[in-house]
């Protein structure tokens, strides 16, 4: 394999750099993430809103992609072979973050290798397996247990009976799997790498973002509170206090007026 010259490397950089981001972002959706990551980024994008309508993406989403869900991201870049090109077309919450994270803020990955074990299997960092292991599990474990709520989706005559079933759906399913998933991340905050503030470590990272959806839902919500829960209470405020955050909040409301949170 030849060797990247300097030159190649600089064109890249600058290719990178010159490409177009656009943000199709939803209200109350999992958009607010990538919002908030592309401020991180400090890297240039051009946002396009979209309402719910009876709780639902809008149609129009699906001239982006066919499944016609928030988040997707577009990005052009001048290497085009020409200014209609189809621009590459991002979805899924973990695979749009990692792909902006490896071409434009490889700081908010760890590292991956320790020191001397490049390239083995399990010469990982703690800091790089949490970091991946979240990106997934924010997504695949976290979420089903949090949205697994059929009270508010069954019809009005139906609904007494709904909510029997998801009374005792909960008590014996739902709550005991969100307290074993909260108690989980108690721990994991309490053992961050090098006694870090975030759950990969001492600084953000696309994980954290990740994670912030979900556990800001949860919180608002009571899923879990100070008293049994303070490490992952306290972790939900320190995000959600960031300048990252505040700014990308605020560029909601500057957009769309005003910000209903999740």
């Amino acid at each position: 394999m030849a060797a990247v010259t300097k030159g190649e490397d600089q064109e890249t950089m600058k290719t990178e750099q010159d490409a177009k981001i656009t943000l199709y972002w939803l209200e109350k959706s999992r958009s607010q993430r990538i919002l908030w990551l592309l401020t991180e980024l400090d890297v240039p994008y051009d946002l396009q809103t979209y309402k719910r309508q009876s709780m639902l993406a809008p149609p129009e989403l699906k001239e982006i992609h066919p499944l016609g869900k928030s988040p997707l991201v577009t990005i052009s870049t001048p290497s085009d072979a020409a200014a209609a090109a189809v621009p590459l077309v991002l979805a899924e919450s973990s695979f749009i973050v990692e792909y902006l994270i490896d071409h434009f803020g490889p700081r908010f990955a760890p590292a991956r290798y320790e020191s001397g074990k490049e390239g083995q299997v399990g010469g990982e960092t703690e800091a790089w397996v949490r970091y991946r292991y979240y990106m997934h599990y924010a997504e695949g474990s976290l979420m089903p247990e949090k949205n697994a709520d059929i009270k508010t989706s069954s019809p009005f005559f139906l609904r007494p009976l709904a909510l029997l079933i998801t009374g005792a759906v909960e008590s014996k399913f739902l709550r005991p799997n969100l307290a074993s998933n909260f108690d989980f991340l108690e721990h994991q905050l309490a053992t961050s790498p090098d006694d870090g503030s975030y759950l990969c470590g001492a600084n953000l990272t696309g994980a954290d973002i990740m994670m912030s959806f979900p556990l800001g839902a949860a919180k608002s919500r009571a899923l879990f509170t100070e008293k049994e829960h303070p490490k992952l209470c306290a972790y939900v405020d320190r995000l959600e206090a960031m300048d990252g955050f505040r700014k990308a909040v605020q560029k909601i409301v500057e957009v769309e007026g005003s910000y209903e949170g999740l």
